[in-house]
């Protein structure tokens, strides 16, 4: 029974992130076929949707679609998570001024968790979801998260990560990620291409602020050949960005990195 209700939970779950990509009303068949569930489970899940208040269901047309009170459950997160840091302004400036995708990350266990997105104008670019989760020696921003720690703690979250990696060829050499990670606190940002996208590149900083007293990561990317062309500039517009965010309170710290 409790497997049942967990597997019912993910799948309603399922459903609302898939509008959030679609953006336009799906019949239940096209539902059923874009996740792959059975038609008799869909059709009980977007029943109890619809009960609940989170779907309206055209009944001419049978479409199903999300309503206000799923942006209702979500809404007052930012203010909660930022304060008054002004992070989402420094990323809308950061990405008005590259045109590539932004993201604000943060530490959740071995993994980092991509918080806020805002996607990238170019023809060529790399989405992540808000909310998804990624092993944190598996990309720069995850090095730069890392960074904030003692040596001894690294080494076990690296360790953590490599037992929890799906592949033997995900697992990756802590001696390897101790040198990226001393490189980044040397300069104060990191730099990566081909990691985790191939074609792809990748710029971050840390952020004066904490999440949940986690430390926080400002990241823009994009495709490796034009974020190479535009390195210098996009990292000043970074250092920028970074600058005018601002703890909640006047009396906070920015974190410290030990080298």
């Amino acid at each position: 029974m409790l497997s049942a209700q967990v597997k019912s939970a993910t799948r309603a779950i399922e459903i609302l992130e898939l509008f959030k990509r679609v953006r336009h009303p799906r019949s239940m068949s096209e539902i059923a076929a874009a996740l792959g569930y059975p038609a008799s489970s869909t059709t009980v899940l977007l029943k109890t949707l619809v009960k609940l208040g989170y779907l309206n269901y055209d009944r001419h047309e049978r479409l199903y679609f999300p309503t206000p009170k799923v942006t209702s459950l979500g809404e007052w997160v930012p203010r909660a998570l930022f304060g008054s840091s002004r992070v989402l302004e420094a990323m809308r400036d950061l990405q008005s001024a590259t045109g590539e995708g932004i993201s604000v990350c943060t530490k959740n266990d071995i993994y980092l968790q991509y918080v806020q997105v805002i996607y990238s104008t170019h023809a060529v670019r790399f989405d992540i979801d808000e909310g998804a989760l990624r092993l944190l020696p598996h990309s720069a921003v995850g090095w730069t998260l890392m960074s904030t720690l003692p040596d001894e703690r690294i080494d076990n979250l690296i360790r953590r990560a490599n037992i929890a990696a799906e592949k033997t060829s995900e697992r990756v050499s802590i001696p390897d990620i101790m040198a990226r990670i001393r490189v980044i606190r040397e300069r104060g940002y990191a730099w990566t291409e081909n990691i985790p996208f191939l074609g792809g590149a990748t710029l971050c900083m840390l952020l004066p602020i904490t999440i949940q007293n986690q430390p926080v990561v400002l990241t823009l990317g994009g495709a490796s050949e034009r974020m190479r062309a535009n390195r210098d500039r996009y990292l000043e517009a970074l250092r920028r960005a970074v600058k005018s965010v601002t703890p909640e309170n006047p009396f906070d710290q920015p974190i410290d990195i030990e080298f």
